[in-house]
């Protein structure tokens, strides 16, 4: 697919979205345009892999009598074949185009009432997957669609010409699902998201990254490698930073946590939409610090952008906790940074590499903060970067935020690199941009380790130690510009020279006013 293609799909997808504006806020039609849009990806695999399945007999999926016996049997032996290989099942009445030409009439006397048919057809795709491996990753999957909402529409009709109208303009778009070479979809739907995000404000932070932000973090844990065995994300959001692991190296299996219920079934869709299959991922629903779903998981990749600063219990009860026992302290309740940390390491495998954005606070806060830090530098040695990135680079906060980068074995021990690149952006309206030429002299530095004035500085541990474990990034890496020297003796006599310019200037008013019989201005 050509880039300008894409472009106006994209720009299709958001004028679609924009039928819903105006009626509800950003992040509440964003979960129904995505769920119609998954709902469409469903349908479409459902029929391709079914006509697949029914070449040999020289029918396609549509052609199916769903009352007859014959037409029964076909739609048994698709079910199970369909529930092994995509994990759920429709039937050729409830795919997407069917329910579209349904709800905007096809020329027939039946009614274009598709509501209550539309929510029983999603209950039913949910339903499909009971008993089956699928059935996690499919549970309530639909529950944001609430076709009921009056804020789709006062009266029960408005509301099913609202819907009937979205489903129709995403049925005429082509999405090639079919083309394997191209994920058209799945970038169609990474763009959506993104721009939801950009509009949700604070809310943003809960359920996406910056894509130049996953770009960084995503390449330094894959530096060197093309299969990761597996990759994890404790605070998964939409599951954007995951998936833009396997887009740098083949990733074999996806772990993550969400809390969020809505962001949870969001990430869930753009796996499955995404076209990683539902064995290769395991998302969970739950707080990850205060109730963890995960064995220890020996994560070969590990990302994530927590909530910065975000409150946690600190009970005492996690003193003996495998993931903080070792350290003797825990994070403060008001500041839950580096119990994130710490859970994440905890989860790294021994050949592994962990990339995290935090805010700045972590890297000199002192009391608990500064004794975890220390344990991790000087008695883990696990702390293999700091990168500082510009402010106003992520929806809902304008602080400046750093990457984290550690590893268990460290190809270089003896050192740590800082990197500042605080001041190597574009202003886009109000928001700080990520250029790829500042992505990539982030990652070309990281690899080669390099002391680069101004810029960056490898820092030996010694040094480190030195400065009491204090990892604020102007005390490794100098970027003070020193202002042009000034030439006392030239200014004065550029002063001397202003004065009788002056001077004279005052004469010549002086005389024009006398010829004129006015009185002079001084």
């Amino acid at each position: 697919m050509s880039e300008d293609h894409k472009r106006q799909l994209e720009q299709q997808l958001w004028n679609i979205a924009n039928t819903l504006r105006g009626k509800m806020d950003a992040d509440e039609f964003r979960d129904y345009i995505l769920g119609f849009i998954f709902y469409k990806y469903l349908s479409e695999k459902m029929r391709l892999y079914a006509n697949e399945i029914l070449k040999e007999d020289k029918i396609s999926y549509m052609d199916i009598k769903e009352n007859t016996e014959t037409g029964q049997q076909y739609l048994e032996a698709i079910r199970e074949e369909s529930l092994e290989k995509l994990g759920y099942f429709l039937k050729p009445s409830e795919l997407f185009s069917q329910i579209a030409k349904r709800g905007n009439g096809n020329g027939k006397s039946e009614s274009n009432f598709i509501i209550e048919d539309l929510g029983n057809i999603l209950t039913s795709i949910e339903q499909s997957t009971m008993g089956t491996e699928s059935e996690e990753d499919f549970d309530h999957l639909f529950e944001d669609l609430d076709l009921n909402s009056t804020k789709l529409g006062k009266t029960v009709d408005q509301k099913n010409e609202v819907i009937a109208k979205v489903l129709l303009h995403l049925n005429k778009i082509d999405f090639q699902i079919e083309n394997s070479e191209t994920d058209v979809l799945g970038d169609a739907y990474e763009y959506l998201i993104a721009q939801f995000a950009s509009g949700a404000g604070k809310k943003a932070g809960e359920f996406y990254t910056p894509q130049q932000v996953s770009k960084i973090l995503s390449r330094i844990v894959t530096l060197g490698k093309t299969r990761i065995k597996s990759g994890y994300d404790p605070t998964a959001g939409s599951g954007s930073l995951l998936l833009r692991l396997a887009r740098e190296a083949e990733v074999l299996n996806f772990y993550g946590q969400e809390r969020n219920r809505t962001t949870y079934n969001l990430c869930r869709m753009n796996m499955i939409l995404h076209d990683v299959h539902f064995t290769r991922f395991d998302i969970k629903l739950e707080d990850t610090l205060e109730y963890p779903q995960h064995n220890k998981l020996d994560a070969e990749a590990v990302v994530a952008n927590p909530p910065f600063s975000a409150k946690w219990s600190a009970s005492q009860l996690f003193m003996t906790d495998d993931r903080f026992s070792e350290y003797g302290k825990l994070a403060p309740s008001s500041k839950a940074d580096y119990a994130f940390i710490q859970h994440m390491i905890y989860h790294l495998a021994e050949n592994g590499v962990m990339a995290v954005v935090m805010p700045h606070g972590v890297l000199f806060r002192g009391a608990a903060e500064g004794h975890i830090r220390k344990y991790l530098i000087a008695e883990k040695n696990y702390l293999d970067a700091v990168i500082g990135l510009p402010a106003n680079i992520f929806y809902g906060t304008s602080i400046p935020t750093c990457i984290l980068v550690f590893k268990k074995c460290r190809e270089q021990p003896d050192d740590i690199l800082f990197i500042d690149a605080s001041q190597h952006f574009e202003k886009v309206k109000t928001q700080n941009y990520l250029r790829d030429s500042d992505v990539e002299r982030i990652i070309e530095t990281y690899a080669k380790r390099e002391t680069i004035n101004k810029y960056s500085y490898v820092a030996g541990l010694d040094e480190v130690r030195e400065n009491d474990y204090n990892l604020n990034i102007p005390r490794y890496v100098d970027t003070f510009e020193e202002e042009e020297r000034v030439d006392i003796n030239a200014v004065a006599d550029e002063l001397k020279t202003l004065e009788a310019e002056t001077k004279a200037t005052d004469e010549a008013i002086a005389g024009y006013c006398n010829e004129l019989n006015i009185p002079t201005p001084f």
